[in-house]
């Protein structure tokens, strides 16, 4: 019958645009988890602190989109932890102190299982397990052992370095600690990352100072 002829080329239709709407939706957070992240970086080397929030701002309200375009996207909702947890910080609150540490690390957590492997989301995760108090979820055992699996996965990570320096020297083990600083200074210098090269220094020099 007529209506039959009809009725299936439009449902195939329907589905061939359903199908690209997915692909332009997954496009399109993907693009707006990129420049959410490239907000949370620009804001990360801003000078004052009303050009940071600015950038921390708009980058999590572009990952914010992002999600609400695909809500599988990892690196929308890293996007989001990193742009909140700059905000967080920006009046120099203490991680552990600020009211919103259960949803920054749902958003960690979340990004970590849509992609184990996010070696960004494992070295932030890393870090705020060595810096939160056990009450609020802490755990230096765990931390630690992330932080080195961030180093396993990508041999030129920096700040996990630099991060297990500190944790090593905390305990007194001093040759390791200066081996991460001083291997985290020469990739920063390969990258010609100015704000790691001072990061890593003033880690070098802390712990010279302490010998």
């Amino acid at each position: 019958m007529p209506v039959t002829r009809i009725a299936a080329p439009l449902a195939l239709l329907c589905l061939v645009s359903l199908g690209r709407h997915g692909a332009l939706a997954a496009d399109g957070a993907a693009a707006l988890a990129a420049r959410g992240r490239a907000e949370c970086e620009a804001g990360r080397r801003a000078q004052t602190r009303a050009e940071r929030k600015d950038h921390f701002d708009l980058g999590q309200a572009l990952a914010q989109r992002a999600i609400a375009l695909d809500d599988h996207n990892a690196d929308a909702h890293f996007a989001l932890f990193c742009n909140m947890g700059e905000l967080m910080r920006l009046d120099g609150e203490s991680v552990s102190a600020a009211f919103g540490v259960r949803r920054l690390m749902a958003e960690v957590d979340r990004t970590l299982e849509l992609d184990p492997h996010h070696t960004d989301a494992l070295a932030a995760k890393g870090t705020l397990l060595l810096r939160l108090p056990r009450l609020l979820g802490g755990d230096a055992q765990k931390g630690e052992a992330m932080l080195r699996e961030v180093i396993r996965e990508d041999p030129l990570a920096v700040t996990s370095r630099l991060t297990l320096a500190k944790t090593c020297e905390a305990r007194g083990e001093r040759d390791e600690a200066m081996a991460f600083a001083t291997r985290a200074l020469q990739i920063a210098r390969e990258q010609g990352r100015a704000d790691k090269i001072a990061e890593a220094q003033a880690t070098l020099a802390e712990l010279r100072a302490s010998r």
